[in-house]
């Protein structure tokens, strides 16, 4: 047996595992999902059975997908920008030299160690009228209270600033890694040169996060798609779906109302436009992606 057989067979070999991990838990499921939107949910004795585009056509005439998947883009429009360029701002912060870096990075990762249960519990508390900590220091300037997760007009926007709240820390994490390898020589010359620091951020230094920022937005676009926790806890999706997201409704469409084909259904338009988004954004970025 040649060297180049001998590496290529090493190769699949090593392969293999983390292969057999994707097809059994991602593209199995996948396929699987696809096949049962087609079909009727079985229930008892009663078998499911094909009917073509049934669940589809129930989806088009369901005004309660249609709310919450304008609420996930409202969701994801604040998110998903407000999320980068905070963690953004604050890599650039701590990675200067400035007293207590070491504390501020902690804090600002702090929230993203922290359990979703516990994250929810906490702004439930900073949440409750009258007595939570943001009708405290409203009743300080005479302000009234308010239902922030009672109210139609500021559920979803109090859901937002929780995620931001817990994603950026994250994000941060990225930047600051992706900003300890650029080259301290390109500051010098930028100073040399009498650059900005706004000039030498735009046409230097972001330039050349461009795959991070790339990496982060990918992220950012699937967690604006997958929240469910901080929703069962803080709201179940009232008042009236006021909050609730796509993959919130598809939890409740499978597991409360048992109706497994059409949770099928809506969980297939979920991936669909997951997909579209990520080509989006490759198509969108990659003429603008420094890879070294």
């Amino acid at each position: 047996m040649d060297t180049a057989r001998r590496q290529w067979i090493y190769a699949w070999l090593m392969l293999s595992p983390a292969m057999a991990f994707l097809i059994l838990f991602t593209h199995y499921p996948a396929v699987q999902t696809i096949l049962n939107s087609f079909y009727s949910t079985p229930r008892g004795r009663r078998e499911a059975v094909w009917i073509g585009l049934d669940n589809y056509q129930t989806l088009m005439l369901d005004d309660v997908f249609w709310k919450v998947l304008a609420n996930n883009f409202w969701y994801a429009v604040w998110t998903i920008p407000l999320s980068i360029i905070l963690s953004l701002a604050m890599a650039l912060w701590v990675n200067d030299k400035i007293r207590g870096r070491g504390f501020l990075r902690m804090a600002y990762f702090t929230p993203t160690v922290l359990p979703l249960i516990a994250v929810a519990n906490i702004w439930l508390f900073f949440y409750t009228p009258g007595f939570g900590l943001i009708d405290q220091i409203r009743g300080l300037f005479g302000l009234p209270e308010q239902n922030w997760m009672g109210s139609p007009d500021t559920a979803l926007y109090a859901m937002i600033a929780v995620a931001i709240w817990k994603e950026a820390g994250f994000f941060m994490i990225f930047y600051l890694a992706a900003l300890q390898t650029v080259s301290p020589s390109l500051k010098e010359a930028a100073d040399i040169e009498g650059a900005s620091r706004w000039y030498y951020f735009r046409r230097v230094l972001f330039p050349l996060l461009m795959p991070t920022t790339l990496f982060v937005s990918i992220n950012a676009v699937i967690n604006s798609f997958r929240l469910v926790d901080h929703i069962f806890v803080m709201t179940e999706g009232g008042p009236n779906n006021a909050s609730s997201l796509l993959l919130f409704y598809i939890y409740e469409v499978a597991f409360d109302y048992w109706d497994t084909a059409y949770a099928a259904t809506l969980t297939v338009v979920m991936i669909a436009i997951l997909i579209l988004l990520a080509i989006g954004q490759f198509f969108l970025f990659d003429r603008k992606v420094h890879y070294k």
